[in-house]
């Protein structure tokens, strides 16, 4: 397995075991509160890191097929990733937490094995980001777009914390990292995060 593979496999699994024991800490009102800056509530983006694996290892899939790693719907059009958030969102708002956990473990578990057969080549190959609300397309290598994407986790959890900044202590060494810092303050100006 590639270097960089592994590195971002061990990252994503303490950043996913932190993400847990984060989400058991909060009570179910805090897991019910709205998110600042956002139309979520702080479930939703559990319910986001439940299922966003999926369209991400079909890009996996993808490079390792040696095609487009854009994400494409059945019907060949461009997947937009902001209706398709939404609405796995909206389908799991009133799961129970652990279902949603349950759900990430399982997506995550699939995620993982298309990830550890990339190759040092797939890594090189440069992906096209097709953007989202707020942030434009960009070609971007695999490899690098990896030791990003990997921070997943820590991302969301600190957008969750915008609703309970209760919390933010007992994670600040973990959302004090320049990438999550610099997601934040793209994604959310304005916010303290």
């Amino acid at each position: 397995m590639s270097q960089t593979v592994t590195e971002v496999l061990q990252e994503l699994d303490a950043h996913r075991e932190r993400f847990e024991a984060f989400c058991r800490s909060l009570s179910p009102a805090e897991l019910e509160l709205p998110v600042p800056g956002s139309t979520w509530l702080v479930r939703d983006f559990i319910a986001h890191l439940a299922t966003i694996d999926e369209p991400i290892a079909e890009m996996f899939r993808a490079v390792r097929r040696g095609e487009d790693a854009g994400i494409r719907t059945g019907d060949g059009t461009r997947f937009d990733v902001d209706d398709w958030n939404e609405r796995r969102v909206q389908e799991r708002r009133q799961l129970p937490l652990e279902a949603l956990l349950e759900e990430a473990r399982a997506t995550r578990e699939a995620l993982r094995r298309d990830l550890a057969a990339l190759t040092e080549e797939d890594l090189q190959r440069t992906i096209r980001f097709a953007g989202d609300a707020k942030r434009p397309p960009a070609d971007v290598p695999l490899g690098l777009y990896l030791r990003g994407w990997c921070k997943h986790d820590p991302i969301h959890a600190a957008d969750m914390v915008r609703a309970v900044p209760h919390h933010a202590p007992e994670l600040a060494d973990w959302l004090d990292d320049p990438m999550v810092r610099r997601y934040q303050a793209a994604m959310n100006p304005g916010s303290a995060g």
